[in-house]
């Protein structure tokens, strides 16, 4: 009987076990032990924060359908529920004014984030149209890396048959790197394909 309570207490364990997605197990078990060498401690090691999907909507103003759609699709990419944007001042040459809706945008934190990023890396850029690598100079000084795809197809939740029109999408990937030479280190290490480097 008590054999059997402790088998017991052995798979209830075992399936409470936190579960890790494999981008976020790499960098627990091979990341962070290769990086900690560099920084002497491992708080020091650079971490992702935060991985930000933004998408514009020019054409909103002649077709508020659009705002709709677009906020739903980005829904389906990421798996959360976006938040709409909206104008910050008015344009009168592209006919903007303040406070009018012209975009959607998720930001994704934590287990969904990881997901996100091995999407991003598996299923999305290999999707790309002669893909030969993502730019190194897409970093700003605070070690967080832009880039963008010019249409939503490159996500497989999106069907060729039911979408409206391409539209493309910027996506930020915040991390704590002091720099971009950090922050590249960090991103190749996870995964992300970038240009090989021209000597």
């Amino acid at each position: 009987m008590a054999e059997v309570k402790k088998t017991t207490k052995v798979a209830t364990k075992s399936a409470t076990k936190k579960y890790l997605n494999r981008v976020h197990e790499k960098y627990v078990t091979e990341v962070v032990p290769a990086l900690v060498k560099k920084y002497g401690n491992i708080n020091a090691v650079p971490k992702l924060v935060k991985i930000v999907v933004n998408t514009r909507l020019g054409d909103v103003k002649d077709n508020t359908k659009s705002l709709t759609t677009a906020v739903e699709e980005l829904a389906l990419i990421t798996g959360q529920k976006p938040m709409v944007t909206t104008a910050k001042k008015s344009i009168s040459n592209f006919k903007i004014r303040q406070g009018q809706k012209n975009g959607a945008k998720v930001t994704l934190r934590s287990k969904i984030m990881y997901e996100f990023f091995d999407k991003i890396c598996s299923v999305a850029l290999p999707r790309v149209r002669d893909f030969s690598g993502l730019s190194r100079k897409s970093f700003d000084q605070f070690g967080n890396y832009t880039f963008g795809f010019k249409e939503q197809l490159v996500f497989p939740e999106i069907s060729y048959e039911k979408i409206e029109k391409l539209r493309g999408m910027d996506i930020t990937i915040v991390t704590t790197a002091a720099n971009k030479e950090d922050s590249l280190e960090l991103l190749e290490a996870l995964g992300l394909p970038f240009k090989k480097e021209v000597k």
